[in-house]
């Protein structure tokens, strides 16, 4: 980024908005897995705008849907019939598992769950909602208010009563020293306790792995079992998909089937990759929870005709081209590499995560202590090697987030994990 681009965006934007890297980049056009900035340099993009080029930058088959539907109409609300949200909600509710689905879109995956949660509370009648510890939800008031992570929570005001429950996280806390069995037995016992001290919750909300927490995730079937206790007392299941959908785990389409042996969740939000940098995100829920709401409600954004044409194009692109398989392949040998180069390098505690969804904590050497220092120093290591990456954590945790568009090649993948590893022996 040039000086003056970066002076100007101090001098009018908050300065909660967080910028990467000592000298911020700019950014101006990519193709494929790689992005270009502007200064020419060339990046094997390994973190996708947060999870969001989820196919490939510049994909035709999006540019074109776009365009084309630009050239028709871009926008006239929900207030109007809108063939191509039809035509992608009848996609979305039929892949999601859902019984008798219905999809409302909104523009962003914090208005995804504010959407959620109005229809839980409203459904059930109660403003509590049990969320996971370490989570994150999005940024507005509801969204930071069911936000378990205490960096991504600028305040404790809310218009939602949250009790925090045990199980997020597998590797830390009361009951990491526990085999899985025993450790969702222990998580379950604290739900069921937590649950004899309060009024009827409204929903559980939850992440199947915990994005902005450092891609950490429970033993699969903790969520079935909590299923299996909320349901018993009528409380509802929330998955937040936002960054675990559409296949980017590997061995499941969605985050929650790793959890759905009492079948799926009584609603799922979902945006991010689905738009591939369109502004799409959703709800789906059960007709008899959808419909509960009592009074007016619209979206002036939510399911615009290009946004929606958008994420079309990009579904069809995904399952025609099986990209979950090749998430699942080729995330499967990155994350075998970096847990091989992991092994040589003292700060890191855990390589961890599923499909193209990798996490590298990292802590100071012998110790648990999280080490936000030397997440800082590899981002820039990476990026001096042509790489660029994430970062994040919870929990005093810091880790690295690993999320490439989901055609990366293994070539791409050997790559990437070369340049990793030199920055990772670098700190």
């Amino acid at each position: 980024m040039t000086p003056d681009l970066f002076g100007r965006h101090r001098a009018v934007l908050p300065d909660w908005l967080a910028l990467y890297y000592e000298d911020p980049l700019e950014i101006t056009h990519g193709e494929g897995r790689h992005v270009w900035d502007a200064a020419g340099n060339k990046y094997l993009d390994f973190f996708g705008g947060i999870l969001t080029t989820m196919t490939a930058h510049a994909l035709p088959e999006v540019a074109k849907a776009v365009g084309e539907q630009a050239g028709r109409i871009l926008h006239s609300s929900t207030l109007y019939l809108n063939r191509p949200m039809v035509e992608l909600a009848e996609r979305v509710a039929c892949l999601s598992g859902i019984p008798d689905a219905r999809v409302f879109f909104t523009t962003s995956g914090t208005e995804a769950n504010d959407t959620a949660l109005l229809l839980a509370t409203a459904y059930r009648r109660s403003n509590t909602i049990l969320a996971m510890r370490n989570s994150y939800h999005g940024r507005s008031f509801s969204a930071v208010g069911v936000t378990g992570n205490r960096g991504w929570s600028p305040t404790s005001l809310s218009p939602l009563q949250t009790l925090y429950v045990h199980g997020g996280v597998r590797t830390r806390g009361p009951y990491a020293h526990l085999g899985d069995r025993e450790f969702t037995d222990a998580c379950v016992d604290d739900l069921k306790d937590l649950l004899g001290h309060t009024r009827a919750p409204a929903a559980l909300i939850a992440e199947p792995v915990q994005g902005v927490g450092g891609f950490t995730s429970p033993p699969d079937g903790l969520y079935a079992a909590f299923r299996e206790v909320l349901h018993e007392r009528g409380i509802l299941w929330i998955a937040d998909e936002v960054q675990t959908g559409w296949g980017r785990t590997g061995e499941h389409f969605w985050g929650w089937q790793a959890h759905g042996q009492n079948g799926p969740p009584d609603i799922v939000t979902f945006a991010k990759g689905i738009g591939n940098g369109m502004s799409v995100g959703g709800v789906v829920a059960r007709a008899e929870i959808m419909n509960c709401l009592d009074a007016n409600s619209i979206s002036t954004f939510g399911g615009t005709q290009v946004t929606m044409a958008a994420g079309l194009a990009n579904l069809a692109y995904l399952l025609d081209h099986d990209l979950q398989g090749n998430a699942r392949r080729v995330g499967g040998l990155l994350l075998e590499r970096l847990r091989s180069v992991a092994a040589r390098v003292p700060h890191v505690r855990e390589v961890r995560g599923r499909g193209l969804m990798i996490g590298i904590e990292l802590t100071r050497p012998g110790t648990d202590e999280a080490a936000p220092e030397a997440a800082s120093a590899v981002l820039e290591e990476a990026r001096a090697g042509g790489l660029l990456i994430g970062k994040s954590g919870g929990h005093d945790t810091s880790a690295l987030r690993i999320a490439p568009p989901m055609s990366l090649t293994v070539a791409e993948a050997e790559e990437g994990a070369a340049i990793l590893e030199r920055a990772l022996r670098s700190v």
